[in-house]
């Protein structure tokens, strides 16, 4: 491919990219729609009914030659270490799934940010003591404003800023577990959906039993959109594909960063959430962190190749092949 193509290409990749980021970023508009459910039958359809639509996905794509559809299904069956990593992923995504929505939904999309603008740090701790990586000095010092931003939020909450923590903790589990497995990303997805299945339509069995069930009872609008929580789900996904096979993680991870800028930026201005001056500076602190962590990878990345999975990934805050923040 020629230069102009190769331009082309990355230009389609930052959008798509935008596209994915974005979506997450603005999930803090969505998910008070559903209401009056609360965020755990909310979790329940989410689970639902993006394993439909990620088995629609699967079963509408295109299948190299050589190869059945549904082939990786027994291949992976025959891989028990790849399920339990799988089942860990959806076990540490449905935390941060459910964190979020409650967090989202009683007033506190402010510290979902928090967690998301920490979640580079956190994956950097994650490579150091369970991968035994090395940082670099650069990546101490951002790993060390961070534990002092949160500090900061912790003395100005009086208590620690849980969510933030949960939230980073649980997506940068996910991560690790899915590095782990090396599963492409709609396959994961798929068996983790699975996975999430039973209990997801359990509950919503027990809330129907117990008259709690929000779902058909609030008019076609919201029935619609609980359902269209598998699709939003699941759209982000391809969209984050379509740009990292594009673009360099480097720049995948810059855009990531927009998730959270976008989540803050609804917390302060449409969901008027105060900010107040401890809270602040915690962001100002981790902020300051990540661009250390962020320039750092950027050198690494057109400088020291050898180097750069640790600060890259770092940024990106993901997995090669995520679900979805949030």
């Amino acid at each position: 491919m020629g230069e102009g193509g190769n331009a082309a290409e990355r230009r389609l990749g930052v959008g798509f990219g935008i596209a994915a980021y974005g979506v997450w970023g603005l999930f803090p508009l969505y998910w008070p729609l559903v209401k009056p459910a609360e965020a755990g039958e909310i979790l329940a359809h989410r689970m639902t009914w993006s394993l439909l639509a990620v088995l629609t996905l699967l079963a509408l794509r295109r299948v190299p030659a050589g190869t059945t559809r549904w082939g990786w299904v027994g291949e992976l069956l025959r891989r028990p270490r790849k399920l339990l990593l799988l089942a860990g992923a959806a076990a540490a995504i449905s935390v941060n799934w459910f964190v979020y929505i409650w967090a989202v939904n009683h007033g506190h999309t402010v510290d979902t940010a928090f967690g998301y603008f920490i979640n580079p740090l956190v994956t950097v701790l994650f490579g150091v003591l369970l991968l035994r990586e090395r940082l670099r000095r650069a990546q101490w010092a951002a790993v060390g404003i961070g534990a002092v931003a949160v500090l900061v939020l912790a003395v100005g909450y009086g208590r620690l800023p849980w969510i933030a923590l949960v939230l980073a903790a649980s997506f940068g589990s996910y991560g690790l577990l899915k590095k782990l497995a090396a599963v492409p990303a709609a396959e994961s997805m798929a068996v983790e959906s699975a996975m999430q299945f039973l209990p997801a339509v359990g509950y919503l069995a027990w809330l129907q039993g117990q008259h709690t069930l929000d779902f058909g009872h609030h008019g076609a609008a919201n029935t619609s959109l609980l359902v269209l929580a598998g699709p939003v789900t699941v759209v982000p996904l391809i969209c984050f594909a379509a740009s990292a096979n594009r673009l360099p993680l480097s720049v995948v991870g810059l855009l990531q960063f927009l998730t959270p800028i976008l989540q803050f930026l609804i917390g302060v201005t449409v969901q008027h959430e105060g900010v107040p001056a401890a809270r602040l500076a915690g962001f100002l602190i981790v902020w300051v962190a990540l661009v250390v962590l962020t320039v750092d990878a950027l050198r690494g990345a057109r400088g020291r190749p050898s180097s750069v999975p640790v600060a890259a990934v770092a940024v990106a805050a993901a997995e090669p092949e995520p679900h979805p923040a949030g």
